[in-house]
């Protein structure tokens, strides 16, 4: 047999470099179980020394009918050899079981990535229920990507049948199959998948051998099909860590292991008051868990009762904590207010999720802002932080805990349906860096006599358990007289306390703000709070690669704000605050500082992606020799001239979304 050999050249190597990450999607039928497939192969890639993130993207419908449109479930994943920020824009890779997956994500797939399908799905009724009128693995409607389709439910049905399951149960375990063909792609390792499964189905070990045979069998025909084309295995190297304990961890269980380590830190039990709702339910489920930290939880018939419970607990001298998403902090705002008024420890979390109403129940937004800052009636003030990713809610819920429990107030902390549900590294931190903020509660009379709303230096007034000797007081919703706590209906009584708790919150001290990436003043800052956080990070990072004078700057303490935030905005020409809502932190930082905030507004349900605030920066910040666009020279208006600057279809408004994310890099799998 004759042989040739051909060695690589330097710049035949530089011109196909080795991708430093790739953006995978796997996608199907909500009953597909592609959020385990999603998981697992998150943590096989995090054991491989990958960076990461994931954005599992939930359909609205608890169980829609099967193969529809609104019933498909997606979970993507951004993993590589450099650091991770978002969970990617276009994917590389879209894993589409059956027609509807494929109809719903190809869109958002990047020109020349690879579309592998399961073709065994791909039949009349299906089609018909995606509303494709032609099979479009045959029809050539998806000529502009690479496609690999083939008969993945026989595959499977193959590989499983020794283990005797029925028809039904035998297809469950194609999600398995569909991850050993992901893992062999990317050189990833089984025994952990395989270990998982022994454990998941160690009473049925039936079914766990029949999930590790399809497992095998997805790996192997990887390995043995040869097929041509793009059915190649992809090596992505280790990213470079510091050194430590890691391990993923996803919003919710973040913030869970924060509040935990908070009230460690305050030695104060905790007492956790919930009621299921998405996607603030995964809080509850974790902290359950938890018994063994003086965590106690209780699921209430309503969120009502959950806030109240929790504040009694408070009242009781446990820091209560209560969390839910939009519609049940709306339903909580009451017993917000009364926290308020009795001036309790309370730390509220909101995982926002689209609305009004029900909205969009599993999908992201950041529309809460005015809820939290403003949403109670009455001049009702209270601190508000916002955290940017999973890994950050740690640190987030440490310091809510921190400033309840010091200046005696509730506090809500923000997150959203991205940050709750994705996953991401986590360097475990060492607490013995975390200092102490131990609680005081007071147990003796005090000279002069007892006054349950006498102050100190940052106006806090005592924490008393009930039943202390001495201390007997009265507690309740009606305004308080200065000192005693008494009822007390008089005007000048009512302005004065009104003052007092709008000077309490004001005044809590609060980190000065810094700048995350940029100088301190320039042409152009980039302003977010929350998960906008990734993407604004990687487009100013590749703007600032090119020479752009541009600056990132991310709020963590939305309320109060830092003492130095508006001197350091009015150090740029131009500000430009990307948030997936209709502006409403634009609308509060013109309101604190007098400056002229730019709104960047998303509200689709999706995440920003980094080329969407790219071209906002190129909107703002052209290239030397070329002009600002007409619709960047000014703020968009509407005909009433009330600013606007959604990304919509006026003549003068900014980029359309069509426009901003058509994305012309083809990608490794081009």
């Amino acid at each position: 047999m004759a042989t040739a050999a051909h060695e690589v050249t330097p710049q035949e190597a530089s011109a196909h470099p080795t991708a430093e990450s790739v953006v995978v999607r796997f996608a199907g039928d909500s009953g597909d179980g592609m959020q385990l497939t999603g998981g697992q192969f998150t943590l096989s890639t995090a054991l491989s020394g990958n960076d990461l993130a994931t954005f599992p993207d939930f359909p609205a419908e608890i169980r829609a009918p099967q193969g529809t449109l609104f019933g498909v479930s997606a979970f993507q994943i951004n993993f590589g050899s450099t650091a991770i920020e978002t969970a990617g824009d276009a994917p590389d890779v879209l894993i589409a079981m059956n027609p509807a997956a494929l109809k719903v994500n190809a869109p958002a797939l990047k020109a020349g990535g690879l579309i592998i399908a399961d073709e065994g799905e791909f039949g009349e009724r299906n089609l018909a229920k995606a509303k494709y009128a032609a099979n479009p693995l045959t029809d050539g409607s998806l000529a502009k990507w690479q496609l690999l389709s083939f008969n993945i439910s026989q595959l499977t049905l193959d590989a499983v049948k020794p283990f005797g399951l029925g028809n039904k149960e035998a297809l469950r375990c194609k999600n398995m199959w569909t991850l050993g063909l992901a893992l062999w792609m990317f050189d990833r390792d089984r025994a952990p998948i395989v270990d998982w499964l022994k454990t998941k189905f160690a009473k049925a070990p039936v079914l766990a051998e029949a999930n590790i045979a399809a497992l095998n069998a997805g790996h192997a025909y990887g390995e043995t099909a040869e097929l041509a084309g793009p059915m190649k295995q992809h090596h992505i190297g280790v990213a470079p860590t510091a050194p430590g304990l890691y391990r993923t961890v996803t919003g919710a269980e973040s913030i869970s292991l924060g509040l935990v380590a908070g009230v460690q830190l305050a030695d104060v039990p905790m007492f956790f008051g919930g009621y299921p709702i998405t996607p603030a339910s995964a809080i509850l489920h974790f902290l359950s868990r938890l018994k063994e930290y003086g965590v106690t939880t209780f699921q209430a018939e309503d969120e009502i009762a959950a806030i109240a419970s929790a504040i009694g607990a408070s009242y009781a001298g446990q820091l209560g904590v209560t969390s839910s998403s939009g519609p049940g902090i709306a339903l909580k705002g009451e017993a917000m207010g009364l926290a308020i008024m009795t001036e309790l420890p309370l730390v509220i979390v909101n995982s926002q999720r689209g609305g009004p109403s029900t909205g969009l129940p599993t999908k992201t937004e950041q529309s809460d802002l005015y809820q939290a800052v403003y949403g109670r009636n009455g001049d009702a003030p209270m601190p508000v932080l916002a955290a940017r990713s999973p890994s950050d809610c740690f640190d987030v819920a440490i310091e809510a805990v921190r400033i309840a429990v010091q200046y005696m107030t509730p506090v809500m902390l923000l997150t959203d349906g991205y940050i709750a549900n994705a996953a991401e590294p986590w360097l475990v931190p060492d607490m013995s860096t975390y200092a102490p903020f131990p609680v005081e509660y007071l147990e003796e009379v005090p000279e002069g006599g007892f006054l349950p709303y006498a102050r100190d230096e940052n106006l806090k007034r005592p924490w008393v358990k009930p039943g202390t000797p001495g201390l007997l007081h009265r507690i309740g919703g009606i305004e308080k007289a200065i000192g005693t706590g008494n009822i007390d209906y008089g005007a000048e009584n009512h302005q004065k306390m009104t003052e007092i708790r709008r000077d309490k919150v004001a005044n809590i001290a609060v980190p000065d703000q810094t700048v995350e990436l940029g100088e301190t003043s320039g042409k152009l800052a980039i302003v977010g709070w929350g998960s906008t956080f990734g993407p604004i990070h990687q487009a100013v990072r590749r703007a600032r690669a090119k020479g752009r004078d541009v600056a990132h700057i991310h709020i963590r303490h939305i309320w109060p704000m830092p003492a130095n935030l508006g001197d350091l905005l009015k150090g740029y020409d131009t500000i430009v605050v990307p948030e997936m809502n209709t502006g409403q932190l634009k609308t509060v930082l013109r309101d604190q500082f007098l400056v002229d905030a730019k709104p960047l507004n998303k509200v689709s349900g999706q995440p920003f992606l980094i080329s969407e605030i790219e071209d906002a920066i190129d909107g703002h910040l052209p290239a030397e020799g070329e002009l600002l666009p007409a619709d960047n020279q000014q703020l968009t208006t509407d005909q009433s001239g009330h600013d606007d600057g959604t990304l919509h279809g006026h003549a003068d408004a900014p980029p359309s979304l069509d426009a901003v994310t058509a994305l012309s890099d083809k990608g490794p799998f081009a």
